[in-house]
């Protein structure tokens, strides 16, 4: 499906196995990837890479090899793939759990359309299944495993970077090996990230977390379930688009704290100003989508403005694409 840029293209695939695929999206993909990877502070070999995935995510090496293979086996996929130590980049976020009535993990991803995978992939790669959106193809931006594990991503707000992986990936090895909050806040604490990043947690057992992740710094585990993009004791870094990060988690905690809010989804809230916005000809940022996860009945759901929803399920997963408006034509 051809975009445009009233339109943007979603599309939900399964993949039955490793990079069966993906190595179809990569071929067609790989020059952008690389064009990024290129802005990389300092140019990571696949050696270097595949050897700190080895130290930290042993148990990811695996499917790493398997997808490096598919994707050609060259020198720039296997460092592109390993996704250490890669570009800075900034994005917006909101993201907020409900445990009353059905458990639920509702987020905003706001950035860039033409950054945007767009992708919804049913994964089951180390005899765990995983629906996530991705980035980097592999990378999870959020996403849920079978066990009701749901997990989302919103940047802290910080320029401070260090020597780590992307969040996305250490998201990726949450859901393809843990089955509970408990067990992802460990991985959390294992594992070096090489920017500032706020994560939410929800399990199937309603255990709800926030982990404040910054590098060079111990990470701190919250019981707020909701983050928006700034961290305790820091203030937000010269991003204009998130500037409204304070105001965007105020509306949340003040929606959280109404009894009404309880007895319905989070998605409505998220599909309204300040949590939803639109790009503008000053800015291509905007919100993408909305995710639902729902851990107790293993649901996930892609909702925008326009009513348009996609709807998929562990057990009843189909693909296919949906076309949506793009965010500057809510």
């Amino acid at each position: 499906m051809i975009e445009s840029p009233e339109f943007l293209s979603f599309s939900s695939q399964k993949e039955h196995f490793v990079g069966q695929k993906l190595a179809v999206i990569y071929a067609r993909t790989w020059p952008n990837y690389h064009r990024w990877l290129n802005r990389a502070p300092e140019q990571i070999t696949a050696e270097q890479g595949r050897t700190k995935l080895q130290a930290y995510m042993p148990e990811l090496l695996a499917t790493y090899d398997n997808l490096w293979t598919a994707f050609g086996g060259d020198e720039k996929t296997g460092a592109f793939l390993s996704l250490y130590k890669p570009p800075t980049f900034r994005s917006g976020c909101s993201q907020a759990c409900k445990i009353t009535g059905e458990f639920e993990l509702v987020r905003n991803y706001d950035f860039p359309s033409k950054l945007c995978d767009k992708l919804l992939l049913h994964t089951n790669w180390n005899g765990t299944k995983v629906i996530a959106m991705t980035d980097c193809l592999w990378g999870v931006l959020d996403g849920m495993n079978e066990y009701g594990l749901a997990v989302s991503l919103a940047y802290g707000g910080r320029y401070k970077h260090g020597d780590g992986f992307a969040i996305t990936l250490v998201l990726r090895y949450i859901l393809e090996f843990c089955q509970n909050s408990e067990q992802a806040i460990a991985k959390l604490q294992s594992v070096p990230i090489h920017m500032a990043y706020n994560i939410t947690l929800l399990d199937r057992q309603g255990v709800s977390k926030t982990v404040v992740l910054c590098p060079g710094e111990e990470i701190q585990v919250t019981s707020l379930s909701f983050a928006t993009n700034h961290q305790p004791g820091a203030i937000i870094e010269g991003v204009d688009v998130i500037a409204d990060s304070y105001a965007r988690e105020q509306f949340i905690a003040t929606r959280l704290a109404d009894p009404r809010q309880q007895e319905s989804s989070l998605v409505s809230i998220f599909l309204e100003s300040p949590l939803l916005r639109k790009a503008s000809d000053w800015q291509d940022w905007g919100t993408l989508y909305t995710a639902r996860y729902l851990p107790l009945s293993g649901s996930v759901e892609l909702h925008w403005p326009n009513g348009q929803v996609l709807s998929n399920s562990f057990d009843h997963f189909v693909e296919g694409s949906i076309s949506v408006s793009s965010p500057a034509y809510f």
